[in-house]
């Protein structure tokens, strides 16, 4: 009993204290054991994913082992869009299974395995070769994490209640940013020359946290559902297109999550622009995570509790904060003045990043406190196909803009992102305490 008391005392030290929403989920004993057990199994996952990044030490790797430059540019889109695509074609079979929880403890356990092979790959292989088969685990790794981001929202929804759930997501966030800023410094004391085997070493480590992770989400207290799909032939596709037509509001929310990217593709162009003027300042990989962390940190627990208060209201405000940086930027970057641009690009990428935690933490309170039940994972699995179409969609265009230069790309990333802001602003309000 004494556990269970310190428990509740911990949760509550994170979490915004609510007996009466607490009750109706079991009191508040369980729901801090849930709620204690969800921000450490998130955090583990988020930290594994600063070190199975496709933004930065994937690449990083690639280099190292000499794999040609059109495979690295496969990494990101097999990241991003092989964990969303999907989502709608799984969703039966995720409402089929009466605990949530094991969904998502496959899910860790293949992603585990899979950034496992990618260090064995590392140590074993070299050229295309090593690049084949690090993505091919990468896609094995994204289409676990489908099955990841279709049960946690679900699982969240059941143990933890309204008012609380952005603050979960928050503290989670900001977790991982503190060991990845460890990590950020760690590599950096390694200097700029990181070897295979350091990179092998930490890919190793990165499998352990999804795979204590599963340990960790298998005492979530989490009542059985009778399973919600039955047997036989699932119109997914259908039901994806009915439900994106039918449901104004779930549409809404669609769209403004596809015009929000621009806190999400900005940065790389930062980087590429900082490199280009002969920065070192962004170069070191170690750098990189270190200003993922920072923001973490920094924007975990603040934007968890206004997520809990206004989670479209954070959505829109993020996306104001990250046009307008990116547009100042754009204008530094234009004028070439000496001595400014650097700065620029630099404190650029912090904020856009930092801002990216906001937007990311916010989306993911509203679509779980727009719905309930079978409901619930249904709109998470359909928002995320969307969003991996759209952001090929997106990320093609914005490319294809880069091919004249980083300016035109940044600038139309901003304008959606203005126009982002208006519809999370127009979103009905579904945060915040009844």
């Amino acid at each position: 009993m004494s556990a269970a008391r310190g428990s509740v005392r911990w949760y509550h030290r994170l979490v915004d204290a609510d007996p009466e929403a607490e009750a109706q989920l079991g009191g508040a004993e369980r729901v801090a054991s849930g709620g204690l057990r969800i921000i450490l199994a998130n955090a583990l996952q988020s930290t594994g994913d600063q070190i199975v990044n496709a933004k930065t030490v994937l690449p990083w790797l690639f280099s190292v082992l000499g794999a040609p430059a059109a495979l690295v540019g496969l990494l990101v889109p097999i990241r991003e869009s092989g964990s969303m695509l999907p989502q709608a074609a799984l969703t039966p079979w995720v409402l089929r299974a009466r605990r949530r929880t094991r969904v998502w403890m496959l899910g860790a356990a293949v992603q585990g395995l899979a950034a496992l092979s990618m260090a064995g790959t590392a140590l074993l292989l070299t050229g295309w070769l090593a690049a084949v088969v690090v993505l091919a685990a990468l896609t094995v790794f994204a289409l676990a994490r489908a099955l990841c981001s279709m049960a946690s929202k679900d699982v969240q929804g059941r143990t933890v209640p309204k008012g609380q759930r952005g603050q979960v997501n928050g503290v989670a966030t900001a977790v991982s940013g503190v060991v990845a800023v460890g990590v950020g410094v760690l590599l950096q004391a390694l200097g700029p020359d990181l070897g295979v085997g350091v990179l092998a070493a930490f890919l190793g480590a990165a499998a352990l946290t999804w795979l204590v992770g599963v340990v960790v989400y298998a005492g979530i207290p989490e009542e059985p559902t009778m399973g919600g799909a039955a047997p036989g032939r699932d119109p997914w596709l259908s039901d994806t297109v009915t439900l994106l037509r039918e449901d104004r509001d779930f549409r809404r929310f669609v769209v403004a999550r596809a015009l929000l990217l621009v806190s999400a593709l900005a940065p790389p162009f930062f980087v590429t622009l900082a490199v280009a003027q002969g920065s070192s300042v962004l170069v070191g990989l170690g750098s990189f995570v270190i200003a993922q962390g920072v923001a973490s940190v920094v924007g975990g627990r603040v934007f968890g509790r206004w997520s809990d208060r206004s989670s479209r209201l954070v959505m829109a405000a993020g996306a104001v904060v990250a046009s307008l940086t990116v547009l100042m930027v754009v204008g530094v970057v234009l004028l070439d003045r000496e001595g400014l641009t650097v700065p620029a690009l630099v404190a650029g990428y912090f904020v856009v990043s930092l801002v990216h935690v906001g937007v990311r933490v916010a989306r993911k309170t509203y679509v779980v406190d727009m719905a309930e039940g079978d409901r619930r994972t249904r709109y998470v699995a359909v928002a995320n196909t969307a969003m991996g179409v759209l952001l090929l969609v997106v990320g093609a265009v914005s490319a294809g803009l880069a091919t004249f230069g980083e300016v035109p790309a940044l600038v139309l990333l901003a304008v959606l992102g203005l126009l982002g802001a208006l519809v999370s602003w127009r979103l009905p309000e579904v945060s915040g305490r009844a």
